[in-house]
């Protein structure tokens, strides 16, 4: 039998945002990510698969839609959906606890074995906290997924600046060895993060005007506009460097 050969070039883009802890950043990531590529005209489809806040449907209601990660059939569409729409972005925000049902998906579906075989890039973006939980989380997708995925390590400074306990546990240089890309997310002062989440506004409108009637007490001051600016630009030069 002829050995399958592999596509030439990357097609579409499939960009998982994970960290399985709650809490750690994940929707936060998959909101940057998702105005970038609208910022830089990107096409893309995103994903939701917190049935509770599904972040991205509420934000970016014109891209995203619900996906259920306890159905084949449902996870099924992220994938064809890169497939039949080459050049496109598919962006998955995944909740906590979703790890598992995915690598069981992806593995009883040949997943991997697909993106092999049709140029499908699949990034995991792997949001991190300073706490323990977050590096042993780490070391179990670098377990899970050796080198088939190329993995974006996002430090969230939002939840702590002190990143040492993965630097002593050595699954950085390890994640590194793999082809890793690390990405730090800078802390967004809380003030203009609360009144953002609270106008469901989304980062465009926020940056431009502060999600309105910003002279209500509960829109962005100009200064706040000033400071979401300078975060919004040090992401995206982050983002940026990682190609996505």
């Amino acid at each position: 039998m002829e050995p399958p050969v592999l596509a030439p070039t990357t097609v579409s883009k499939i960009h998982l945002v994970g960290g399985e802890k709650g809490g750690v950043g994940k929707s936060m990531l998959s909101r940057l990510l998702a105005q970038y590529f609208l910022d830089q005209g990107m096409p893309f489809t995103a994903f939701d698969t917190d049935r509770s806040h599904a972040t991205l449907s509420r934000f970016y209601g014109a891209h995203a839609q619900p996906v259920v990660v306890d159905r084949y059939e449902a996870l099924d569409r992220i994938v064809e959906s890169a497939i039949e729409q080459p050049g496109r972005r598919v962006l998955v925000d995944l909740a906590a606890q979703t790890h598992e049902p995915l690598v069981r998906w992806m593995d009883e579906s040949g997943v991997l074995d697909m993106a092999d075989l049709s140029g499908l890039g699949i990034h995991y973006w792997h949001v991190m906290d300073a706490g323990r939980d977050s590096v042993d989380l780490l070391a179990r997708l670098l377990d899970g997924f050796g080198q088939r995925v190329r993995y974006v390590l996002v430090l969230n400074q939002l939840r702590g600046e002190d990143f040492g306990q993965l630097t002593r546990s050595g699954l950085l240089e390890r994640a590194r060895d793999l082809g890793a890309d690390a990405i730090t997310l800078k802390k967004l002062h809380d003030a203009v993060a609360t009144k953002i989440d609270a106008r469901n506004c989304n980062f465009a409108s926020a940056r431009a005007s502060g999600g309105g009637l910003a002279g209500d007490g509960h829109g962005l001051g100009l200064m706040e506009r000033q400071r979401l600016k300078l975060w919004l630009s040090h992401v995206n030069a982050e983002i940026a460097r990682i190609g996505p």
